[in-house]
């Protein structure tokens, strides 16, 4: 998988991304990884890449020929497919990020100042994504969030005994509490089941954890969750547990 990111701020991305997992993941090729500046693309003794909005709001506007002079030289007979990181966008959860990290060309435009002539916008990108419904001051920060979020589904990127499929959100539940050493900390021990080297109750935990963790964090994800009938069970045992008011009844 290719990913090439457009900024104003290129030193920002690479930063980040050339540490860590994903670093590690980079330098074994995992996936490929390029960072453009765009003012390298602009005309003129000082290379602007802003200009003022035809309108009375205030505020500079990145212009559309530098954006789009970049475009051409990094994709050059290539057509990627092209991510603009935006407020207005869909917010990114990991759905999204499994459908992209399938894609082998990405190209990710990172805006900055007001915002970006909407003409670029209308030629080249294919989708708006944002990382939740606030404002940054650029692009850059939600790119190496996207950035991360895919490339940490790409087979080689986490160890042979780590997998995205057992965490967070991937089966639309959250993930189950964790532990290790030492067995008992501040007086709390490690849950017996997990000592018990019986895998069958050891995965029965594990579900049953994933739905109370849900169920207390983020109930609304359960409305959209594959549940089978003994999911159900035991999310009315939990509601029953939790709440004064049981909010979850089980199907008879």
């Amino acid at each position: 998988m290719r990913i090439d990111i457009a900024t104003l701020f290129p030193e920002l991305c690479e930063t980040w991304l050339g540490a860590s997992i994903i670093g590690r993941a980079r330098e074994a090729g995992v996936f490929e990884l390029h960072c453009h500046q765009i003012r390298d693309y602009a005309e003129g003794k000082h290379q602007r890449v802003d200009d003022t909005p035809y309108s009375e709001r205030q505020g500079m506007l990145m212009m559309a020929e530098p954006i789009y002079q970049c475009y051409k030289a990094v994709a050059g007979d290539r057509k990627p497919y092209v991510v603009f990181m935006s407020p207005k966008g869909k917010i990114l959860n990991q759905e999204k990020c499994l459908e992209l990290s399938k894609k082998s060309d990405l190209f990710i435009l990172c805006g900055h100042y007001e915002g970006v002539d909407q003409r670029v916008l209308d030629k080249i990108v294919d989708e708006e994504i944002s990382i939740g419904d606030f404002v940054l001051t650029g692009g850059e920060l939600p790119a190496v969030v996207l950035v991360d979020g895919i490339a940490r589904m790409l087979d080689g990127t986490l160890g042979k005994d780590v997998s995205h499929e057992d965490e967070s959100l991937f089966d639309g539940l959250l993930e189950y509490p964790q532990y290790t050493r030492p067995e008992v900390w501040e007086g709390m021990p490690v849950p017996e089941v997990l000592l018990s080297g019986h895998r069958e109750n050891v995965l029965k935990w594990r579900r049953y954890k994933k739905l109370e963790e849900t169920y207390k964090k983020r109930p609304d994800l359960l409305e959209k969750a594959e549940l089978d009938d003994v999911d159900k069970a035991n999310l009315s045992e939990i509601s029953a547990i939790l709440d004064e008011n049981p909010k979850w009844i089980s199907s008879p």
